[in-house]
């Protein structure tokens, strides 16, 4: 009589860990996108629930749809392109701030070089005394 009551306690015991195993395996793309800080948490919350109706069949969806964003690069399908284009019009604009100044440079230091040409002892007229 014993081992009836304890087989049917165990029984018990297993169908609770199960289920409560179930619920909290349902939640885990929830707290994925909880962390990750995902704009669409509780639609990931939601559907993690009706994946229990569906008995799990749209789970993996749920935990790929969660781990595709990440805060610090979104999404991460047009973010890439978009900051190469920003950084190569950055470059472009630095190149040719650089040029400018070389060209503002070389146009200051050659009016100095000729000034001190014109000055120098060996090219002046010579005076007769």
């Amino acid at each position: 009589m014993f081992l009836d009551y304890f087989a049917l306690g165990l029984l018990f015991f297993v169908v609770l860990v199960i289920f409560y195993g179930v619920i909290a395996i349902h939640d885990i793309p929830y707290e994925i996108a909880k962390k990750r800080n995902h704009p669409q948490q509780d639609a990931l919350h939601i559907a993690g629930w009706v994946s229990l109706f569906t008995m799990h069949a749209i789970w993996p969806f749920l935990w790929i749809w969660a781990t595709l964003y990440r805060e610090d690069r979104g999404w991460g399908f047009s973010n890439g392109k978009k900051r190469e284009l920003i950084l190569e019009g950055e470059v472009r604009e630095l190149m040719e701030k650089v040029e400018d100044l070389n060209q503002r440079l070389a146009s200051i230091e050659t009016p100095k070089t000729d000034k001190v040409s014109e000055h120098t002892p060996e090219q002046q007229p010579k005076q007769e005394v």
